[in-house]
């Protein structure tokens, strides 16, 4: 647990009374985006577990559509809820939040109980079906796993070990991932620029996914809006239709990217 301001100790309580009320109001959730605090009760640098920015989680969903989407290490689900703002004024999604703390799925349930709350390691999901999207900020770094592994990935890059298995489960993917962890730097940059260090590149032939910068949104914008952190990290995207045919040999060269069979999806 970490020391709170005087001012985040008195939001935080504030977002605490206002999660027992049965039902909670657009700007209620809102402020409890914004102001719960998951250090106050949980030893959050272990898990590595920083909620998204909510003006970053926005960024986000722009990248986001499909019927079916599955949030991993979904926190309190921000990046959820935004998705699920953007969308409303279309045919909402059917989304599924997948965590591990029992006491971050309370909250969720409060800001978004449209959703399927999972209760579960993404290193043991249930079989729930394919989904048209994964998304996730799941823990930076070295983070214990239980001695447990992706189905492909083995190194100790937490964040890489969250993709490869979304790889099995949905056809794309938008990820919130350290700076230091993507193929490129964009966020804080005068312009885009390749940057595919040996870690990555490990990752890439293990899994056969390519990471993308997607519309290459800017994340340093949001770098200091994080609670207790200020992390740079980028915004990143990933075709698993390709990835799984890459995998299964359909896929030698670039020309072959457009015979990918459609029922790979």
């Amino acid at each position: 647990m970490s020391r709170l301001t005087k001012a985040q100790a008195k939001a935080h309580q504030e977002a605490c009374d206002l999660l027992k009320k049965e039902v909670l109001t657009f700007d209620e959730k809102w402020f409890v985006l914004e102001n719960w605090q998951e250090s106050a009760t949980h030893v959050n640098t272990v898990a590595g577990a920083f909620f998204t920015p909510p003006g970053l989680a926005r960024d986000l969903s722009m990248e986001v559509g499909g019927r079916r989407i599955i949030d991993l290490c979904a926190g309190i689900g921000t990046l959820s809820f935004l998705v699920k703002e953007r969308s409303c004024w279309g045919n909402a999604p059917d989304i599924t939040c997948v965590e591990i703390n029992p006491d971050y799925i309370a909250v969720g349930r409060k800001l978004l109980p449209e959703a399927t709350w999972i209760q579960a390691s993404v290193f043991d999901l249930p079989p729930l079906g394919r989904f048209d999207f994964a998304i996730s900020n799941p823990p930076f770094g070295n983070i214990k796993r239980g001695g447990k592994d992706a189905p492909r990935y083995r190194g100790r890059q937490f964040e890489y070990h969250v993709i490869d298995i979304a790889s099995d489960i949905a056809n794309h993917g938008v990820f919130i991932i350290p700076q230091t962890s993507a193929p490129f730097r964009d966020s804080g940059e005068r312009g885009h620029r390749e940057a595919k260090d040996v870690a990555y590149l490990a990752f890439e032939q293990r899994t056969m996914i390519e990471l993308g910068a997607g519309a290459g949104y800017d994340c340093s914008v949001h770098q200091n809006d994080w609670h207790g952190v200020a992390p740079k990290v980028e915004i990143v995207t990933a075709d698993f239709v390709e990835a799984r045919a890459r995998r299964a040999g359909l896929i030698s060269s670039q020309a072959d990217l457009f015979s990918i069979p459609r029922a790979a999806e």
